[in-house]
């Protein structure tokens, strides 16, 4: 089976058009980011659970070619609100980044979606996964936000007594739980925008 060109985005491509997406669909950048509802109403996107997906497929959730509908794993739906939240973000980055990839490229069922997948190059699939993980992690814990709240949770820290000389590893776990609460994604996305913000290195 053979598919269409695989676009390359850099870091600041895919952080240009996070920032297009939040000033168009959420400008007041409120947190938590409803991206659930830009997605329903803003872009009449039907979110369908099904049973089994992960388990049956390793997948938390999948878009169908025409981008009409995003299909999510049952039990990621009802009881991982942070994970339903991300992936929905990400299949948004898929909608944004890779909209004519997936419209020349049909595929009807779960089955058609695995296999189509499976006949990407490794090379190019890693790079579509990383496009939609970048730009759900900037979507959902933006820069500007981000760097103003790690440094309220920094003083959070020293006020609770935390030793910033002894206790780094103690002080990132809980700096990135408070974030993730707040932000309402799992403290690995904001270990991860921490990281790419250079914002850890503040605390050495």
């Amino acid at each position: 089976m053979t598919y269409t060109e695989v676009p390359h985005y850099t870091y600041n491509d895919i952080k240009k058009r996070a920032y297009e997406f939040l000033a168009t669909y959420h400008p007041s950048l409120e947190i938590p980011v409803p991206i659930e509802e830009i997605l329903e109403f803003q872009f009449n996107i039907n979110i369908i659970p099904l049973p089994g997906l992960h388990e049956g497929y390793d997948i938390d959730g999948f878009i169908s070619s025409d981008l009409t509908t995003i299909n999510i794993d049952e039990f990621v739906y009802q009881s991982r609100l942070r994970r339903y939240r991300f992936t929905l973000a990400h299949e948004a980055g898929h909608i944004i980044l890779h909209k004519k990839f997936f419209k020349e490229n049909v595929f009807s069922s779960v089955r058609e979606w695995k296999k189509f997948t499976q006949s990407i190059e490794d090379r190019d699939y890693s790079f579509l996964e990383w496009h939609a993980n970048t730009f759900a992690g900037l979507v959902l814990v933006f820069p500007s936000i981000l760097s103003k709240l790690f440094y309220e949770s920094v003083e959070t820290a020293k006020n609770a007594g935390f030793s910033f000389k002894n206790s780094l590893d103690i002080i990132q776990d809980y700096i990135a739980s408070d974030l993730a609460k707040k932000f309402s994604v799992s403290s690995e996305v904001i270990r991860r925008r921490l990281e790419k913000d250079n914002l850890l290195v503040k605390l050495k």
